[in-house]
């Protein structure tokens, strides 16, 4: 997995690495749901897609459910930052 094994010298909550939903692109196919083993993702019935409600579950590196997304509607800032938490 993406991010695993990385070190950081602050707390993980201080590192602002998490996915970012498009609700536009988002079909609701429950692909990043499903597939995250961090459970970093809660389901909203009423809208059928994904609420990132656990952010700092996301491992700092990881964006492995982007790539899984079938529409692209994920999306992580750039790695190149966590460098400055190394």
């Amino acid at each position: 997995m993406a991010g695993a094994g990385l070190q950081f010298r602050v707390p993980r909550e201080k590192i602002p690495w998490n996915p970012t939903v498009d609700p536009e692109k988002c079909t609701g196919c429950k692909t990043c749901f499903s597939f995250c083993p961090h459970k970093t993702y809660t389901w909203n019935e009423a809208t059928c897609k994904p609420v990132v409600s656990y952010p700092t579950n996301c491992v700092p590196g990881c964006s492995n459910c982007a790539a899984k997304c079938p529409q692209g509607a994920i999306s992580f800032p750039p790695l190149a930052i966590l460098k400055q938490y190394m």
